[in-house]
């Protein structure tokens, strides 16, 4: 048999060679959440897939799952153990989901409590809003009040113009990604527009300056959201 093990582990992999069967087998005592990469990819686009769908499903639970067959099966959607399992192994090969040794609970203060300090861990210089689809902001740190207007009211009217023209990105140019900024004269953004789809709604983090989605706070901050905007839809 051929064993391989990757980090963060949630998972082992042990294929049988005498059937050419592939055999998964669970790491007890863990907890299914996704990584802040995995939680970025389940809500920067609309299009689903089953990897979207599966991370999804675990932004809409109010707690960590224990991993095991019966919890993947319900947040996969699969029966199939087997298939349920590769799907799982692929998030995880992509750094998409992780195993947590200990059970969390969403943040659920109130949001207009909990978002400035959340959103203010993403930037690099403190400048940061959550803005509608409409062209408010829900929240705003390091922005004066009159800029954070305007820059949610830019958000939406970006977002009017991607949706016009979204069939000659994607088709003539491949380019699938629905974030905007102005950069500078390297090509490095100043000012970025990036789009979290949460639910129905289409919500746009404005940063100012470098993003750093690779902190764990950007995780609670769409879990809080998931809980507060798609499982009241769902």
């Amino acid at each position: 048999m051929c064993l391989c093990w990757c980090n963060p582990c949630s998972i082992r992999w042990i294929r049988g060679w005498l059937n050419n069967m592939s055999s998964y087998h669970l790491t007890e005592g863990l907890f299914l959440y996704p990584t802040p990469s995995g939680a970025y990819y389940a809500v920067a686009s609309n299009e689903m897939d089953k990897p979207r769908q599966f991370i999804r499903q675990m932004l809409l639970q109010p707690t960590t799952k224990a991993l095991t067959l019966e919890n993947l099966q319900l947040l996969t959607g699969i029966d199939d153990a087997e298939k349920c399992m590769e799907l799982l192994h692929h998030c995880q090969k992509l750094g998409w989901v992780q195993g947590l040794n200990e059970e969390l609970t969403y943040p659920a203060d109130q949001l207009d409590k909990i978002l400035p300090d959340m959103l203010s861990t993403i930037t690099e210089n403190g400048k940061v809003l959550l803005a509608d689809m409409e062209g408010f902001y829900l929240a705003s740190h390091g922005f004066p009040h009159e800029v954070a207007e305007e820059l949610s009211a830019l958000s939406a009217e970006i977002a009017t113009v991607h949706a016009r023209r979204s069939g000659v990105l994607v088709n003539n140019l491949g380019q699938a990604s629905q974030a905007w900024a102005i950069v500078d004269v390297f090509g490095n953004s100043q000012m970025g527009f990036w789009p979290l789809f949460i639910g129905k709604n289409r919500f746009v983090l404005v940063i100012s300056g470098v993003p750093h989605f690779n902190q764990p706070e950007f995780v609670s901050l769409v879990w809080a959201l998931a809980i507060r905007y798609a499982a009241k839809a769902s």
